[in-house]
């Protein structure tokens, strides 16, 4: 059967693969992502480190009964013990460690309560770094609230919305249809909309700032009736599926009731309209040449951008400007 899509399965860039707080020192973590099993530990010290799960000796996968000692993870099954750079440093009943003993690492970076790990198809080491999120731990915002979901979709298929103006409110149904403007900078992609809320009092004027550091990190910024930061991540899981968070954190205002309140409201609205497009992600094809219009939103500028993020390019030319 011939795929639901014409880019690459699986982008590279830094992905989310667990919460900070999910992980204490001495813990082991199985993961499933890339089409591939991985094992996460945070060794005695407080490092999260990420390897290949299965053991180059017999094929045990380390994260089920894997145990951290120090700095190392040893196998459950012959208690081979393996560093954080995957090398085999000891085997208790072998006088000598074969020199292909080794495991491959990945590369983690924590920040903002999220252990990030760099994906490339082709092994190269991370292109960019991540931002600094300032709302995180500062004492007038509060603690994320977070929503988890596995959809059988792309990643660029989802990242795609940001920039699709009309589907706000023929999907959503939003009060109007929000001009897009969008920019480019490396791999950072930037959109601004003006968005309105209707009220009990009225229309209350806001605006949305999204910033998608490639397609596994992203930040969106809202103002208006409530001043709310959405840390976004979809990471994929193999070609078929993403698990995606969103972690939101609400700047306090009127008490701690009141920020609750709104902001639990405003949270529960974000994540129904996410949940109206899970069936519409689920059941479409990826067109390789859409037939746009002038009221679409800046997608071809959006397609150009997603390019750099597949290590082999997509086999047809992207939508037209």
């Amino acid at each position: 059967m011939a795929s639901r899509y014409y880019t690459p399965a699986i982008p590279l860039g830094w992905f989310q693969v667990a919460y900070s707080d999910e992980l204490a020192p001495g813990q082991v973590m199985p993961l499933s992502y890339f089409g591939g099993e991985l094992v996460l530990f945070r060794t005695e010290s407080g490092e999260a480190k990420v390897l290949d799960a299965f053991c180059p000796h017999l094929g045990a996968h380390l994260g089920y009964g894997g145990k951290v000692e120090g700095a190392c993870i040893r196998c459950p099954f012959h208690a081979w013990k393996f560093d954080g750079t995957g090398i085999c440093t000891e085997i208790p009943y072998a006088r000598k460690i074969p020199p292909k003993a080794k495991l491959r690492t990945w590369h983690v970076r924590e920040l903002a309560g999220l252990i990030m790990v760099w994906h490339h198809a082709g092994g190269e080491a991370p292109a960019w770094d991540l931002p600094v999120v300032a709302e995180y731990g500062d004492p007038e915002w509060t603690d994320y609230e977070r929503r988890r979901w596995k959809i059988r979709t792309r990643n660029q298929e989802m990242a795609e919305n940001s920039v699709d103006s009309a589907h706000f409110k023929f999907v959503h149904g939003t009060s109007n249809m929000p001009a897009s403007q969008a920019e480019v900078r490396d791999h950072v992609l930037r959109v601004f909309s003006n968005t309105d809320t209707d009220t009990a009092r009225g229309t209350i004027e806001g605006t949305v700032e999204s910033l998608s550091y490639g397609f596994g990190f992203g930040t969106v910024r809202f103002k208006g009736l409530v001043e709310t930061l959405l840390v976004s991540s979809v990471t994929p899981i193999d070609g078929d599926y993403v698990d995606v968070r969103f972690s939101f954190s609400v700047k306090k205002f009127g008490g701690a009731d009141v920020t609750r309140g709104v902001g639990a409201a405003f949270i529960n609205e974000v994540s129904r309209q996410l949940e109206q497009d899970i069936p519409i992600w689920e059941h479409k094809t990826q067109w390789e040449r859409p037939i746009l219009c002038d009221g679409d939103g800046p997608v071809g500028l959006f397609r150009k951008w997603c390019r750099q993020f597949y290590v082999q390019p997509p086999l047809a030319a992207d939508a037209e400007d």
